[in-house]
């Protein structure tokens, strides 16, 4: 049992096949974020808030490392919230779609 681009060498499970590259396949999350801009308490400057994960802490910042980098500004994670300074909300949800997020815009 030999696949050209496996890195398995040998597998002693007689049911087991490697997977083909043509097969990879996207995780959708099952759950809905919601992305708006906040402008409250925060001296006239924006910031959009990204809202509703289900996922772990780490996963969350992470995710959050990867938005600041996109966006090139700051942020942080407050009450497994993703804040991102500045008006990026066009940008973030192109990121999240392609990363199988659903996104659904909410407020103003």
């Amino acid at each position: 049992m030999s696949h050209k681009d496996s890195n398995i060498v040998y597998s002693t499970d007689p049911n087991f096949k490697p997977e083909d590259k043509d097969e990879k396949v996207i995780h959708e999350k099952s759950h809905i974020l919601r992305m708006s801009l906040d402008r409250k308490q925060r001296a006239g400057k924006s910031v959009t808030l990204i809202e509703g994960f289900k996922e772990s802490i780490e996963d969350i910042e992470d995710l959050a490392k990867q938005l600041k980098t996109k966006c090139a500004t700051g942020g942080t994670v407050k009450d497994r919230k993703i804040e991102i300074q500045g008006d990026h909300r066009a940008k973030i949800e192109l990121v999240l779609g392609q990363l199988g997020y659903k996104i659904k815009r909410a407020g103003g």
